[in-house]
């Protein structure tokens, strides 16, 4: 850990009374000048396999703030279930809102960074509240999961019908994701010693939900308003490149930029080749940089929406 970054980990409660980890990282020296909140990917945590990632946010300024999912990394919870996305969205929503209406956070941006599943997540936080947001960065998002990692329409089907019975079984046939997701082997070996990123394999009731979320997305490309960045490389297995650049090209927002990495695979800011992930990182923190120069629009647009309100209210 750098010695300007500043780490702390603390445990909420959920609406449904369960423990969900919590962690944030931030500069020792300095106030940041914007946030930053992770959701990480299916199976993924935040502490160990997005501190690469939080590191390199806090040394560029910015306040990280992390969760694991319910089902995931430190949290309780069956490990590799997803019982309800929703709930896990409204968790993700809970926390996040919480940590900007700190008082030291209220005049702050507020940025999400999504990798993976997360990019799932990061899209139906912001179609919960979508002028909350200042923008989002998507890492191979999963807004369509890729053919080859999908079982065959026979297969689902019958899937599908069975989690209604046994939702946490383990029998969804598909490849290792950590094989197929991580190019650099001295990355897949770190990613195989962390003993809190779920190996075993995909449990029906998980299946059912991530299908039925990424359909819906795929589905409701053209509401995302908010600025965004996302990132894909052009030989990812996991999630679908060509996704990605329909998100860009459908999306309403006005501000959206799409950098699609030849040669790179899933996992672009912590399981490529270092020079790799250099180049992720700067496309990411220039883009950053450039939304946290000046002035909050989306501030401005609060107090002045306010200021109309007042000026309508006519004293009797």
């Amino acid at each position: 850990m750098g010695s300007n970054v500043k780490y702390e980990e603390e445990y909420i409660v959920n609406n449904n009374g369960l423990m969900l980890f919590t962690c944030r990282w931030l500069p020792q020296d300095q106030d940041p000048k914007a946030l930053i909140f992770l959701c990480h990917g299916y199976a993924m945590e935040s502490s160990i396999s997005m501190r690469g990632t939080a590191n390199r946010l806090v040394k560029a300024g910015y306040g990280v703030y992390g969760i694991d999912y319910i089902g995931h990394g430190k949290s309780d919870g069956l490990p590799g279930l997803v019982s309800s996305f929703e709930e896990l969205v409204q968790d993700c929503s809970d926390h996040f809102t919480k940590v900007c209406e700190r008082e030291e956070n209220k005049g702050k941006k507020r940025f999400m960074m999504g990798e993976s599943m997360g990019g799932a997540v990061l899209l139906l936080l912001h179609r919960k509240m979508p002028d909350f947001w200042d923008g989002g960065i998507l890492v191979a998002p999963m807004c369509k999961i890729a053919d080859d990692m999908k079982p065959n329409p026979y297969v689902t089907n019958f899937l599908t019908k069975l989690s209604d019975f046994v939702p946490t079984w383990k029998i969804v046939p598909g490849q290792d994701v950590i094989e197929v997701a991580i190019r650099d082997p001295e990355r897949k070996k770190e990613a195989r010693a962390n003993p809190y990123w779920y190996t075993g394999r995909l449990r029906l009731k998980t299946a059912h939900e991530l299908l039925n979320v990424s359909n819906d997305l795929e589905k409701r490309l053209n509401e995302v308003t908010l600025p965004f960045i996302v990132l894909h490389g052009e030989d990812d297995k996991v999630t679908d490149p060509e996704v990605s650049k329909l998100l860009y090209e459908s999306a309403a927002s006005f501000d959206k930029t799409f950098k699609l990495y030849p040669g790179m695979w899933h996992a672009l800011t912590f399981g490529e080749l270092p020079e790799n992930i250099n180049t992720v990182f700067n496309d990411i923190i220039g883009w950053l940089d450039e939304r946290t120069r000046g002035n909050n629009s989306r501030l401005e647009s609060i107090n002045k929406s306010r200021e109309d309100t007042n000026a309508n209210i006519t004293v009797k």
